[in-house]
């Protein structure tokens, strides 16, 4: 078997909304994250990536269309190379990395560029849920009428339940009860299962 071995990384700075960053678009700050990843990496060829993989979770605005292959155009590498941008929600980054190292391992690749982008004041966390529904008064329900099942008539969130799904590791609780206690704030206002 294969290994998949990480030759160099670089990211930008940790930006915030409307901080210094705010200016640059999305595109352009994949693009110079790329060509520096080249330059550090001593890629005088990127013809030679087989593909980039680009992790963002709002792909609206400007991260749309591809946003990978937009960033490989961008930062003058030949046509020839391929983008293709993942969405795994907050693990977006990281699954590209998994995506990659799979591609490695398993002989689809010999090199290949993981990595994301997420440019949270030029697109809003919750920008791709677009404009409010047809009655114009709640916004649209991008899970269907029938997910709530699933989780006994909460609505699926990650935010609510990482926590939960943490803590149910270090104690002992079923996964599935994680979004039953999650739903019911204790008397503090915290989710039970973190409240211990």
């Amino acid at each position: 078997m294969r290994d998949a071995v990480i030759v160099a990384a670089v990211r930008t700075p940790v930006g915030k909304r409307n901080g210094e960053l705010a200016t640059v678009h999305p595109v352009d700050l994949s693009a110079h994250v790329l060509n520096a990843l080249a330059e550090r990496a001593g890629l005088t060829e990127p013809g030679e990536v087989d593909d980039v993989i680009w992790g963002c979770v709002s792909q609206v605005g400007e991260q749309t269309f591809d946003i990978a292959r937009n960033a490989v155009l961008t930062a003058g590498w030949p046509q020839s190379v391929p983008g293709v941008t993942v969405d795994r929600q907050c693990g977006s980054s990281q699954q590209s990395v998994h995506f990659a190292a799979a591609g490695l391992i398993s002989g689809q690749y010999d090199l290949v560029v993981a990595g994301g982008v997420e440019s949270m004041t030029r697109v809003p966390m919750g920008s791709s849920l677009g404009a409010l529904g047809p009655d114009r008064a709640s916004w649209p329900n991008p899970s269907g009428s029938s997910l709530r099942t699933v989780f006994g008539g909460a609505a699926p969130n990650q935010g609510a339940g990482a926590g939960p799904l943490g803590v149910s590791f270090a104690s002992g609780l079923d996964v599935p009860d994680i979004h039953t206690r999650v739903s019911a704030p204790n008397t503090r206002g915290v989710p039970e299962a973190l409240a211990r």
